[in-house]
Formats: structure tokens, sequence, C-alpha cells
């Protein structure tokens, strides 16, 4: 059964204690301007509906913009997302859709971005401390 909720604060809250049960990093799905936020516990299917579409860059990683749409989806599960629609990354002049990001060994500290065609780029989560 699906849990749904209303509301950019009730939607943060119910979202964040969802990815730190998952132990995945708070940042890694846009946090504002959420009008609603679903969870399918049995399945592992979320869902955000936001107002805008927008681009946020990551200051952590110089050069790096990623591009949120009004509408993203994807599967949870422990230390993975996967099948995320609604996400891109820019890479040179190039939009390039992410399809999957996972926590490669948590004591090693990696996280790693795959793309829609296979292609992945590990990173140190130590690169996205704030």
């Amino acid at each position: 059964m699906a849990k749904v909720y209303y509301g950019d604060e009730m939607c943060r809250r119910k979202l964040a204690l969802l990815l730190a049960e998952m132990g995945l990093p708070d940042w890694l799905l846009p946090f504002d301007d959420i009008n609603q936020f679903g969870y399918e516990n049995d399945t592992g299917f979320v869902w955000l509906k936001r107002k805008p579409r927008r681009e946020q860059g990551l200051e952590e990683i110089e050069g790096k913009i990623v591009f949120y749409e009004a509408e993203i989806t994807c599967y949870l599960e422990p230390k993975r997302i996967r099948k995320l629609t609604g996400v891109k990354a820019k890479q040179l002049f190039i939009w390039i859709s992410l399809s999957e990001i996972h926590v490669d060994k948590p004591s090693a500290g990696d996280i790693t971005f795959k793309t829609t065609s296979g292609l992945s780029k590990s990173f140190a989560l130590s690169e996205f401390a704030a």
C-alpha cells in the first residue's frame, strides 16, 4: 500500500527519513518545493512532484550541474536508487540521464552514478560533506 504525503514541510521530513533508512545521503534527491511525495513500501517505488523544474550546481564537485524535472520517480533499496527518472547531469556540454545511484562499500565511502547508457562515475562521499 502506498503512503502519500502532501505539502513541502511534511514531504521533506518523510523523504529525509526514508533516505536515511535506506542508508543514502539526503542530498541525492531535491528537497525543496515538493508538492507530493509517495512511497510504495512493497516495491520501493518512490515519486516526487515538485513545483518548478530546475538546475542545481553541486558546489562540492566543480562544474557539475544537475537538472531536476517537475516529477521524479525511482525505486529505493538499501544503499541504492534504481530506475531513476527525471534527473540529468551535465557532462561537458551534454545532458545525461541518470538511471542508478548506489553507495559502494560503505566503509570505503564511495558513491557511483550510472547513466541509462551504462556509463558510470564514482566519487568519494567525502567530496559532498557539508
